[in-house]
């Protein structure tokens, strides 16, 4: 009688199982297809000199050996970890501000939130020529603003120059997607923090800065987590889309801008170097891979959770 039981209920439990992995079997196939697939593809023509013709060898190491005895890949390197790590932090800073200046309640808000999400539903590329005229040298925007302040003939290469590329690029990011999604991301967390803490703080009359790094930065500190590492994929991830229109493929001035998805570019379709190019995308993942096992490592030290 036990086991005539126990029949129906395991029949109920296999189905139950057997329709979960039915759903989630979409996901699966997409995640082998397109994700895993291409990463274990990617690293098997790195072993190759593969050419942009398809003819290939495999060489084992070579392309590895051959990056780590380049001064350009190492000077990618470095800019590529500059740029990541000042995108994240400028765009993070810039979102929560914009967020708490929403987070007040005043008229029209609902206008400023479009004004201030307006620039991230715009295509990077067509954001980057967009600027890219507005930091020409000669009939660039900018330098016919200052032109007409100072009653002087402005001729600054922005984009071109090495004291000004960096102040240009990182202003521009400000515009990207990543930071209006990023904003309204904050305003959600923002409208979740308890007002009681608010008012115990007013009671002691604590300053704002008290109430913002005491109370605020704590509670949304997941959030910040959360687009911390969204920050860091974007910046790897998109920085192509940026920067390619705005500086080349060769990342002027000097290589000052020319980060690996730049570098990967250049080699696999200017150079022709399919199995280089597939050796440096391997060194960006697995910096993308680190990127993201040291912020949730730092994390686990930084944010707080309620529970």
């Amino acid at each position: 009688m036990k086991n005539e039981k126990r029949k129906p209920i395991n029949k109920k439990k296999l189905t139950n199982h057997l329709t979960a992995y039915a759903f989630c079997a979409p996901w699966f196939i997409g995640f082998i297809c397109f994700t895993l697939f291409p990463i274990v593809f990617m690293f098997a023509v790195s072993l190759t000199n593969r050419k942009l013709n398809g003819i290939s060898n495999f060489v084992g190491f070579a392309n590895y050996v051959n990056m780590v005895q380049s001064p350009t890949f190492w000077n990618s390197i470095k800019v590529t970890l500059f740029f990541t790590v000042v995108m994240m932090v400028v765009t993070t800073i810039w979102a929560v501000i914009l967020a708490m200046l929403l987070n007040y309640k005043q008229k029209l808000n609902g206008i400023f939130q479009f004004c201030y999400f307006l620039p991230s539903v715009i295509p990077t590329v067509a954001l980057a020529y967009t600027f890219r005229t507005i930091f020409g040298k000669e009939a660039g925007l900018l330098n016919a603003i200052i032109s007409q302040l100072t009653a002087k003939n402005v001729m600054v290469n922005w984009l071109y120059d090495k004291r000004t590329i960096y102040l240009a690029v990182f202003f521009i990011t400000l515009f990207t997607y990543n930071t209006g999604q990023m904003m309204l991301i904050f305003r959600s967390g923002l409208n979740d923090v308890p007002r009681e803490l608010y008012e115990a703080c007013d009671i002691d009359g604590a300053s704002p800065f008290r109430k913002f790094f005491g109370i605020t930065l704590p509670m949304i500190s997941p959030i910040v987590l959360f687009n911390a590492v969204m920050g860091c994929i974007s910046a790897l991830n998109g920085s192509f889309a940026l920067l390619y229109p705005l500086t080349g493929e060769s990342g002027d001035p000097n290589g000052m801008t020319q980060v690996l998805s730049l570098l990967i570019y250049k080699e696999a379709f200017s150079n022709m170097k399919v199995g280089y190019a597939c050796a440096l995308s391997v060194v960006l993942f697995l910096i993308a891979c680190g990127f993201g096992i040291g912020i949730f490592a730092v994390s686990k030290k930084l944010v707080y959770y309620e529970n």
